[in-house]
């Protein structure tokens, strides 16, 4: 790297390490009014009446309400559902919040050039939404962890990412080459991921996932957590894509699979037996 792109890279870094220290972290309006939904959603003491108003003053999330309450992951009765309060009903709180934080991602990535940033943002949310749906399955077969936290864990794992490069599209001369936009997007967007979920109010333990289902150092748990079911996921996903799940070398495993008592055979059970449901989940998410 030349002095000048080590420059240019300084000045971004410096840029993003400003508003994590004013706690500014800059965001589109319709993202943060779909946050500022989701915070009124987190009051224990909200009415089902209060949250289909909040819900039906937008229409994007309204209509992401809608879907999943129709959807056959579900709806297992079938009986369509045309209105918010009987969709809230069906899916609780916890459903809700997860399709409000969904939607204002897909708002985020909307707010994005043409091109090569384009590509980035849509590649890096189509791998969260399987990712989510990978961690919702794992978590409902595997754990007694809530699979609908799992999920927003799993959708949120990359939320890192996402800000960087809706902040470097603003900043495209100062990347000479992709592999320079990445090395620093794998460097900071932990940091980042960790500063966006407290200004979230996200809880604890998902936050814990998020910035740490890489960490190579987790340790053995009796009892799987929700970064053993992220990290999981992660890891099953990145190899299907890869189409290679069966030369994994299941004597070296991560951590967090050993925590979970996957191996070669339960693994590839598990994987047949789900698809169904994970496109279902999927479908429903998207």
């Amino acid at each position: 790297m030349t002095m000048t792109e080590k420059s240019r890279e300084f000045e971004f870094i410096e840029g993003l390490t400003a508003e994590l220290s004013a706690k500014n972290l800059i965001f589109p309006t319709s993202l943060n009014a779909t946050m500022k939904i989701r915070r009124a959603l987190n009051n224990p003491d909200i009415s089902n009446d209060a949250i289909a108003r909040i819900i039906s003053a937008e229409p994007v999330l309204t209509a992401q309400v809608l879907r999943l309450a129709n959807s056959v992951a579900y709806n297992r009765g079938g009986k369509r559902i045309s209105e918010v309060r009987g969709a809230t009903l069906l899916l609780g709180f916890s459903a809700v919040r997860n399709v409000a934080i969904s939607v204002g991602m897909k708002q985020l990535i909307e707010h994005k050039d043409s091109g090569k940033s384009s590509q980035r943002m849509e590649g890096l949310w189509t791998r969260s939404l399987r990712v989510a749906a990978q961690a919702f399955v794992v978590a409902k077969d595997l754990t007694r962890i809530n699979p609908d936290k799992a999920l927003l864990a799993g959708l949120l794992h990359d939320v890192g990412k996402f800000y960087i490069l809706n902040r470097a599209r603003h900043y495209q001369d100062l990347f000479a080459t992709d592999q320079a936009l990445w090395s620093l997007v794998d460097e900071w967007h932990s940091s980042i991921a960790s500063a966006i979920l407290e200004n979230w109010d996200i809880s604890d333990d998902i936050r814990a996932a998020v910035t740490d289902f890489r960490n190579p150092n987790l340790p053995v748990n009796v009892k799987p957590n929700l970064t053993d079911v992220v990290a999981t996921a992660d890891f099953l996903d990145a190899h299907s894509v890869a189409n290679s799940l069966h030369s994994i070398d299941w004597e070296h495993i991560p951590v967090p699979l050993q925590n979970l008592h996957l191996d070669r055979d339960n693994t590839m059970t598990m994987i047949d037996e789900t698809k169904g449901e994970l496109a279902q989940i999927l479908h429903a998410i998207a």
